[in-house]
């Protein structure tokens, strides 16, 4: 179904994968010379879609570098800051690699009751064999549902008790949950205070414990309270995904495919290939799609670090995902599961304006169900068309009134960041996911 508006007047953002070492030093040298700036907002504060927004995630990419075992992918932000990300197969013996990001002597370590037992003992003896540093531990209930103010407040309570000051360090050990808490926490403890990321799921090792995006639930929206906060360093040990339950592997290839789907085409024909193999936790598959998700991560955040135009492109899937969670009660679906569904939401929607086609469309779905994720909603959902729609009005990426959607558009590994596509569209595509948990099927096309 054709677009309902003039796309001579369409304003989006564009997300091809690279360009040219001259356009990004054009793209500098504009940046340097305000008179000269190229972002503009238009009446509803789209961005312009004569913005080559390529170059914006190419002014300046990730280094990535190999030593061993050892992977570095470093994260550049703006006026001279950086991070690293450390990517081995086992970082046990190497625990300078830690130490040399923590500040001060005093550590907090914090972890849910799931991850703890099977490796904060570990990472307790890691930092405190030679003496220097002081190790106090917090455990935290785990899961979505305790991704709140009231739980926040004990990582508070703990370091306030343990009287910290500012020169300690928090250090996160654990999933996506985790490491959007401590990090929340440690921005707001005495104003902010170093912390460190030791993702323990692929969600986080892919996704969360990269670009400095922190925070709780509200009841009334996902992530709605929180704030932007770089770690100083991300530690992946991927041995830790020995333990990781096979349901929390699989919500976390969801947002490797992500990647590929919204920027790169060849990890994403990479990922078609290799989708048994990372189920199946083959090590050489699982480092390699860790590292080549940290890097296309890390271009983006490091073009736009506080998501005002290009980074809410990582976000495909995510408004009808966010719905989902919500809606079904948080706990019920992981996030990688929602997000699942949304993604094959937001491709539904794309292929209905006839802005990707049917073969993409089945790609999208086919790839998912391989992964062992949900693609539809079950005949159980408590979603319906109003609730849905309402939750998605209260997203973060709402401004000025007007809901903006990531949709994939064109060939594959692109997609548009933007609020001017068919609102009758998105209903359609809304109501047939909620006719399909009505017992109703809509979807047979995509089958």
């Amino acid at each position: 179904r054709p677009a309902s508006f003039n796309n001579r007047n369409e304003k989006m953002i564009a997300v091809p994968r690279r360009i040219s070492t001259l356009c990004a030093a054009v793209v500098t040298l504009l940046f340097m010379v305000p008179s000269l700036a190229f972002l503009s907002y238009s009446s509803n504060r789209m961005f312009s879609s004569t913005v080559p927004t390529s170059a914006l995630a190419s002014v300046a990419g990730p280094d990535t570098t190999v030593d061993g075992s050892l992977t570095t992918v470093t994260v550049p932000l703006g006026s001279g800051r950086s991070y690293p990300i450390y990517i081995s197969p086992d970082l046990s013996d190497r625990v300078d690699l830690l130490r040399k990001h923590i500040k001060g002597k005093r550590v907090l370590l914090i972890s849910n009751d799931v991850v703890a037992p099977l490796h904060m003992e570990k990472y307790v003896e890691m930092l405190s064999e030679d003496g220097t540093l002081t190790i106090d531990t917090h455990i935290l209930p785990d899961g979505e549902s305790n991704k709140r103010m009231e739980v926040l407040y004990t990582i508070l309570d703990k370091a306030m008790e343990l009287k910290l000051d500012r020169k300690c360090t928090f250090v996160a050990l654990g999933g996506g949950v985790i490491g959007d808490m401590v990090g929340f926490a440690a921005s707001i403890y005495q104003r902010g205070v170093n912390f460190i990321q030791v993702p323990t799921t692929v969600m986080a090792m892919v996704d969360s414990s990269v670009g400095g995006k922190t925070g709780v639930n509200h009841p009334l929206g996902k992530n709605m309270v929180g704030a932007f906060y770089q770690p100083e360093c991300v530690f992946i040990d991927l041995n830790t995904l020995s333990t990781l339950p096979d349901r929390e592997l699989s919500s976390g290839i969801s947002e490797i495919i992500k990647y590929g789907l919204i920027r790169d085409q060849e990890f994403f024909e990479w990922q078609e290939a290799n989708v048994p193999a990372m189920l199946a936790r083959d090590a050489d598959a699982m480092a390699f799609a860790v590292r080549r998700s940290c890097e296309n991560k890390a271009e983006v955040v490091a073009a736009d670090e506080r998501e005002a135009n290009v980074r809410a492109t990582l976000n495909l899937g995510h408004t009808f995902g966010h719905a989902i969670e919500n809606g079904s009660g948080y706990g019920t679906y992981l996030h990688g599961e929602a997000v699942s569904i949304g993604t094959v939401m937001a491709a539904t929607m794309s292929a209905r304006m006839g802005w990707i086609d049917n073969d993409l469309l089945k790609r999208v779905y086919n790839i998912l169900e391989a992964a062992k994720q949900p693609v539809e909603l079950p005949l159980d959902s408590p979603m319906n068309s109003e609730l849905f729609l309402d939750l998605m009005a209260s997203d973060k990426k709402v401004a000025d009134g007007q809901l903006r959607l990531i949709l994939l558009k064109g060939e594959l590994g692109n997609c548009v960041f933007t609020g001017e596509f068919d609102h009758n569209a998105m209903v359609e595509t809304v109501n047939d996911f909620v006719a399909e948990c009505e017992g109703q099927s809509r979807l047979m096309a995509l089958k």
